[in-house]
């Protein structure tokens, strides 16, 4: 008998080992902030009450969630069982607009739950020269509050449980402002090499100095989602000779419109 329940938070860090075995790369220290965002918002399907699917609803603000995390073991695959676990963490999302980062080979799937393509997301990987910045400082917990609103501008949701803990300082992740712009980014160190998101910059030189500062710290091997519409960021990318590794689309379920900026990196492709 398949059952269908809220996952425990120790079960997000197993969920977040399936993802790296998919490679998804997680970052090492992203199952507390995730949960964070919403304990209410991770799922799993279970045999025995052992976890073999896995999704998250996450509802971010009171009008809009985040659908992610949705992996099914493989002995467990073609079963029905992860469409019937999400339908089931669907309901966690009640009227809310909800989004997701979707795959190439489940966009037609996503297309037939009522979900609407609105552009593509690239991750961009390579190693870039790393360059220590005396302009840019680690964030500190004063900055917090003002940095998940200026993501929110940048991104149309307010999602600050999920980022207050996000852009607090940990061992493998920093969020680092410059000084007189007040440009930003969090990094975070991952199975392999460095994620930056969110990044978000006003001109392509306080972006390029973060990037090259966060490779400074962390190292040269860097890795961030850029959305398609942010031309600046892509250019960037390229001149730096980093390489497209994959591509989602970034789908919604009801309507949802914003301009973003051109200088804007997601979070994560996980809760958005």
């Amino acid at each position: 008998m398949i059952d269908f329940r809220n996952a425990t938070k120790s079960e997000i860090a197993t969920i977040l080992e399936w993802a790296a075995a998919e490679g998804w790369n997680p970052g090492l220290e992203d199952a507390a902030a995730f949960y964070n965002a919403d304990p209410q918002g991770f799922f799993v399907a279970t045999q025995q009450d052992n976890p073999i699917a896995a999704i998250s609803v996450v509802n971010h603000n009171r009008t809009f969630a985040f659908l992610g995390l949705y992996i099914v073991l493989p002995a467990f695959r073609g079963k029905g069982i992860g469409y019937d676990l999400w339908k089931f963490a669907l309901d966690h999302a009640g009227p809310r607009i909800v989004a997701l980062d979707g795959v190439p080979e489940q966009q037609a799937n996503y297309t037939a739950s009522g979900f609407e393509s609105a552009g593509a997301t690239v991750r961009f990987e390579g190693s870039i020269a790393p360059k220590n910045a005396a302009s840019i400082r680690l964030a500190e917990t004063s900055d917090v509050s003002a940095l998940v609103t200026k993501e929110a501008a940048a991104s149309g949701v307010h999602k600050p449980a999920y980022l207050t803990a996000w852009m607090l300082n940990t061992p493998s992740r920093k969020t680092f402002i410059c000084k007189d712009s007040g440009a930003f980014c969090t990094a975070r160190s991952c199975q392999n090499g460095t994620k930056i998101g969110p990044l978000l910059a006003k001109s392509p030189q306080d972006a390029q100095a973060l990037m090259q500062h966060v490779a400074h710290v962390f190292g040269p091997d860097i890795v961030i989602d850029v959305p398609g519409s942010a031309s600046q960021l892509t250019e960037l990318c390229n001149a730096f000779a980093m390489k497209p590794s994959f591509e989602t689309a970034r789908m919604y379920r009801g309507s949802f419109s914003y301009q973003p900026l051109d200088l804007f990196a997601a979070a994560t492709l996980e809760l958005g």
